[in-house]
């Protein structure tokens, strides 16, 4: 993926300056631990490309959210070694929550989010990682590395409030790490309509989401890199998140494994529309900047809001 050369969506450039946007959105194009269909690491090009064709006022949130200011950055681009594509992520991450800003990530496979986690965590206390996904990814490591993606939320495991939403395959060495009471699998979810208020229940305040776009069903996301049958469908998805975006403080958000197809654009498409859903879930439910400015620079300032840890270094524009 070359380096920026135009906004998210095409929208104006009026609400695509970093100084302005309240919302930054990082690619990373990275496909190098993936084991079954490669082409990951061509998602982020694919998603910007559908989200260009997209309609950009929402009916259901009745939002325009593109309006509240949306800066692209420059894809990063690290592909040394898996570790070093990793502390790259965290490092661009954390810089840009450093700034106030509402940072969302699209990949790429799914080991980039050990980067985007370890920032939000460095950030935020108390966090939850919400965990959508058909895999388990908690192996400690795989193919001789602890950044590959089937390791994408062991150290979440080990150092969040991990709750994994839509489960339906894992290795049998996963169940050891796995906490059971927090795992929503995908069996059982569509014979119980109670788990999305139970998985709720169990996040703590601050959530951050890891969206692999594989926990949909491959009927209408087929071009993932490893599909799994009896996934999500697009309104129950729905459903939760915005249930989630309305009872929590979500921090952010990656969404990752979208491996196009050229002769298949609808999963492309699905991805964009859910990026932008989710945007404007989480800009509905804030009333005023007042209640967005849960931010770096006021943290210390305010005992009642205790959403971030403090950072040692200062940050700048």
């Amino acid at each position: 993926m070359k380096t920026k050369t135009k906004t998210y969506a095409g929208i104006p450039e009026e609400y695509a300056k970093l100084e302005k946007a309240k919302i930054v959105l990082i690619p990373v194009p990275y496909d190098g631990t993936s084991t079954w269909q490669k082409g990951a690491d061509k998602g982020p090009e694919a998603f910007l490309e559908a989200s260009e064709n997209m309609e950009l006022y929402d009916i259901e949130t009745d939002t325009e959210v593109y309006k509240e200011g949306i800066y692209l950055t420059d894809a990063v681009t690290e592909h040394d070694s898996p570790e070093n594509m990793v502390e790259a992520v965290r490092q661009v991450v954390k810089s840009y929550i450093k700034k106030n800003k509402f940072v969302t990530i699209f990949g790429g496979e799914h080991s980039i989010s050990i980067g985007t986690i370890r920032a939000f965590n460095e950030a935020f206390n108390n966090l939850t990682v919400l965990h959508i996904d058909a895999h388990a990814d908690l192996r400690q490591s795989y193919e001789g590395s602890s950044c590959n993606h089937a390791c994408a939320v062991y150290e979440a495991s080990q150092e969040t409030n991990l709750i994994q939403v839509g489960i339906r395959s894992m290795d049998i060495k996963e169940k050891s790490v796995m906490d059971l009471d927090k795992t929503y699998f995908a069996h059982d979810m569509v014979i119980d309509d109670s788990w999305m208020e139970s998985a709720i229940d169990q996040m703590t305040e601050n959530v951050f989401i890891t969206f692999d776009l594989d926990a949909f069903d491959p009927s209408i996301l087929p071009s993932t890199g490893t599909p799994e049958p009896g996934g999500l469908f697009w309104y129950e998805t729905l459903g939760f998140l915005k249930q989630v975006f309305e009872e929590k403080n979500v921090v952010g958000f990656d969404i990752v494994e979208l491996c196009p197809n050229e002769n298949e654009k609808s999963s492309d498409f699905l991805a964009a529309k859910l990026y932008y859903k989710m945007l404007g879930y989480k800009f509905q439910v804030t009333e005023s900047d007042d209640d967005y400015e849960l931010t770096y620079k006021n943290k210390e300032a305010s005992k009642l809001n205790n959403t971030m840890k403090n950072y040692d270094d200062e940050y700048e524009y």
